[in-house]
């Protein structure tokens, strides 16, 4: 889901904030023209949603209306957003929590307060507001499921990592042996023979007809069975090893279904981004494969009008730095407040560009060599690439390398230099 900028807006009827919460809604009505405030509780429940927005169309006629939340995404903004009569508009709770900090110091904290604020904020300082906008469905289907990915990505990894922890308790073994334990190799072995008392019991040849159907290397494969035979256990406290192991192979199991669901969505990704008319573009950028385009498509939407300029896109993002200033100081940061995954999706991206393309190969050793440590100066390719991407998708045209690198040629760009440089030494 998109956000655009307030332009031309309609002429809205009524105001309303929301401050939500798990099982009941705080709102504050007030209509246009009025300073009265009306102030009620929603409950979190399809038909009363239904019920209350009904209320509002026959009240007001079904007419624009403008409600500001603060949620982006969620449930409530999922239950509001197809009603086409409301407007709506995130706030963000720091944004909140700075304006109760101030009107009210003691620190009361109330729901009829919030929504009052929120209202507040959506009548004095909508300019500032962005308004959810909808992309696409084939847009919107791609964004959800890139997202949907990465989250259990996230989980795989969590559990990975609690899975080595247990396993370096009391067989410490597992994690010089395999790598990765996240993979179906490691998952098996760990659920059949979760000890290594139970592991040496295995004869050698069932040991290697299990590496050989899960087709590893005859090298590597004898000499994990070597390994296996000549190794001590760790500790001789049953108590403990009976408990981690029984935990182990739970974890195990969730892994493993984490990995099915990640090749679900990997699939239904495939399919639903070769759908785009837009995807051509993406799948022509540099390191972006089979995940990182569909996750770049998903960034850009489909709204051109939303993003004026690429600097826009560039800040909103979070790859844009803030700059600060406060009497003759000035200094430069990270910036903290952004959308997390499309910063994460540019800046994953920017490095994977860097083994797959030659300019982006030398700005990369450019801001390396003036002092930036590795994140820095892949932010700093990745603020570049969203510029070139930018004027692509702005044009509905593919990313083509040799036809940048003869533009920087033709600018006499010091860059193009270190390209032709880093080539000429590559050869």
């Amino acid at each position: 889901m998109a956000e655009e900028k307030i332009g031309l807006e309609p002429e809205f009827v009524a105001f309303v904030g929301i401050d939500w919460a798990d099982r009941k809604h705080g709102w504050c009505l007030e209509a246009a023209g009025s300073r009265k405030r009306e102030t009620g509780e929603l409950e979190h429940k399809v038909e009363a949603v239904e019920a209350w927005v009904a209320e509002l169309g026959r009240r007001f006629g079904h007419r624009p209306i403008a409600v500001a939340v603060e949620q982006v995404k969620g449930a409530l903004v999922f239950l509001l957003n197809k009603y086409e009569c409301l407007h709506i508009f995130p706030v963000p709770s720091t944004m909140t929590a700075k304006m109760r900090e101030a009107l009210y110091p003691s620190g009361a904290q109330d729901d009829p307060r919030d929504a009052d604020l929120l209202l507040d904020r959506l009548g004095q300082h909508r300019d500032k507001l962005h308004r959810l906008s909808p992309d696409d469905e084939v847009t919107r289907r791609v964004q959800n499921l890139v997202e949907e990915r990465r989250k259990l990505t996230a989980e795989k990894t969590a559990q990975s990592n609690r899975l080595t922890s247990y396993l370096k308790i009391y067989f410490p073994q597992m994690v010089e042996w395999f790598e990765k334990l996240d993979m179906p190799l490691g998952c098996d072995l760990v659920e059949r023979w979760p000890t290594l008392e139970e592991l040496q019991t295995v004869s050698t040849e069932e040991l290697r007809t299990f590496f050989r159907q899960h087709h590893c290397h005859r090298g590597l494969r004898e000499r994990r069975i070597l390994a296996i035979g000549g190794a001590i256990p760790a500790g001789g406290d049953r108590a403990v090893i009976e408990a981690k192991s029984t935990v182990v192979k739970v974890m195990v199991q969730l892994i493993r279904s984490l990995l099915q669901g990640i090749a679900e969505l990997d699939r239904k990704i495939e399919e639903s981004a070769a759908e785009h008319p837009d995807f051509f573009i993406f799948e022509s950028l540099p390191g972006a494969g089979a995940v990182m385009a569909p996750r770049l498509l998903a960034a850009f939407g489909s709204q051109r009008d939303g993003y004026s300029c690429a600097d826009e896109l560039q800040t909103y993002s979070g790859i844009a730095p803030v700059t600060e200033r406060s009497g003759k100081r000035k200094w430069v940061h990270f910036r903290w407040a952004c959308p997390k995954f499309l910063r994460q999706s540019f800046h994953e991206w920017a490095g994977h560009s860097i083994a797959q393309s030659a300019w982006a190969r030398a700005y990369y050793q450019q801001q390396r060599d003036r002092g930036s440590d590795h994140h820095a100066a892949v932010r700093s390719l990745a603020f570049k690439w969203i510029r070139i991407v930018f004027r692509c998708w702005k044009d509905r045209v593919a990313y083509d390398e040799n036809k940048y690198l003869a533009a920087l040629a033709k600018r006499g760009s010091q860059l193009g230099k270190l390209v032709v440089v880093g080539m000429g030494t590559s050869l």
